[in-house]
């Protein structure tokens, strides 16, 4: 249970380090992705981002799996 937590947290910490890199190349500006603004703030949902990264990940995980 330990290396799983630790696992998604070295995840979320490289995709956090990684966000303003991603951005310049297109990620989070994708139709589907949603922005909210608010006056206490502004909430984004990328869905569309996700699932492009999800399948691609999949994709390079297939090819290195073979």
């Amino acid at each position: 249970m330990i290396k799983w937590l630790l696992t998604l947290l070295a995840a979320l910490l490289v995709l956090g380090l990684l966000t303003p890199w991603l951005s310049r190349l297109g990620l989070g500006r994708l139709p589907g992705d949603v922005r909210v603004k608010h006056k206490r703030g502004v909430f984004y949902f990328p869905f569309t981002s996700v699932i492009l990264t999800s399948l691609l990940l999949s994709l390079l995980a297939y090819l290195l799996g073979r």
